[in-house]
């Protein structure tokens, strides 16, 4: 694990993953960062987006929302609200929530409304475009 760093991401429900990976690529709430061994310590807000892994030559999706990413002593830990690996995200229902949201901005009732909205929306995008990245890159692969 010379030239490796340990990625841990876990949710409010489960531990997703935790093994050594060579690099790993994160949305921030300021934009998107990268992490590979030796990382200078720091500590990030988590946007809504796609984490991804390199590990064997090969990228691994996780698609992640909301929470918090820091690294120290060689490692990444993710604290996720929510975190799936691209496998287990069911497109179908992704589609849907899209529906909704955009039905939901389209009719723009109440600003909190509207807000929500847009989050669920982001969400249902960021989704498909994990699994899409993943299939793209052949790792499928459900841990």
């Amino acid at each position: 694990m010379a030239n490796q760093i340990q990625l841990e991401i876990v949710t409010p429900d489960r531990q997703v993953l935790s093994e050594p990976v060579d690099y790993v690529g994160a949305p921030g709430i300021e934009g998107e960062f990268g992490v590979m061994a030796n990382h200078i310590p720091f500590l990030s807000a988590l946007g809504i987006g796609n984490l991804f892994y390199k590990l064997g030559g090969r990228y691994h999706y996780v698609f992640v929302a909301g929470g918090f990413a820091e690294v120290s002593n060689n490692k990444v830990t993710i604290l996720a609200e929510v975190a799936e690996h691209a496998a287990e995200i069911d497109v179908e229902r992704a589609r849907k929530a899209r529906e909704r949201a955009e039905g939901r901005i389209r009719q723009r009732q109440e600003e909190v409304e509207f807000t929500r909205a847009q989050a669920a929306l982001q969400r249902s995008l960021m989704r498909m475009r994990c699994r899409d990245a993943a299939q793209g890159a052949g790792t499928l692969d459900k841990k």
